[in-house]
């Protein structure tokens, strides 16, 4: 796997974690954080790589990424 993030990330501070948090809108589930936001976005190279490696040994299947999602 390789360290480039595809996958669209939602970066933002928490203050009741008193830390930075990604989410990874595009796999279900798939969450960091870390107490900078370098630290947070390292850490959630490593969940996404988890995420997959994890659905590829289950035989579940991988999205693309897609890139800029739109919400209402």
């Amino acid at each position: 796997m390789d360290n480039i993030i595809k996958f669209e990330l939602i970066i933002f501070w928490s203050e009741s974690d008193d830390s930075f948090i990604v989410e990874v809108p595009e796999l279900a589930g798939c969450k960091a954080d870390g107490e900078t936001y370098e630290e947070a976005i390292a850490n959630a190279k490593m969940v996404i790589n988890d995420w997959i490696e994890t659905a590829i040994k289950m035989g579940r299947e991988v999205p693309k990424p897609k890139g800029k999602l739109m919400y209402a």
